[in-house]
């Protein structure tokens, strides 16, 4: 297996964490689950639900970007075999 297909999963990894994150943070910031200094450090393992969208954001666009360098690793070996 190459480098460029475990970058790629490991990029789908960090996307689907990184949405998942977001949402949920977002749900404990609104208040949909219960009061928010329960919440907070029981499902999102952080203080505050800003701490855990802020993750969440930076999960998704360092998967973004692993996965734009995976794309190229790809198309470049296929033009230089």
């Amino acid at each position: 297996m190459s480098f460029a297909r475990l970058t790629k999963i490991a990029a789908i990894l960090a996307l689907i964490l990184g949405v998942l994150g977001t949402i949920m943070g977002f749900v404990v910031a609104f208040e949909l689950l219960g009061p928010r200094d329960v919440m907070g450090p029981r499902y999102l393992g952080s203080t505050t639900s800003g701490e855990a969208i802020d993750r969440g954001i930076r999960y998704i666009v360092i998967g973004l970007l692993m996965g734009t360098v995976a794309e190229i690793a790809s198309v470049l070996r296929k033009a230089f075999p």
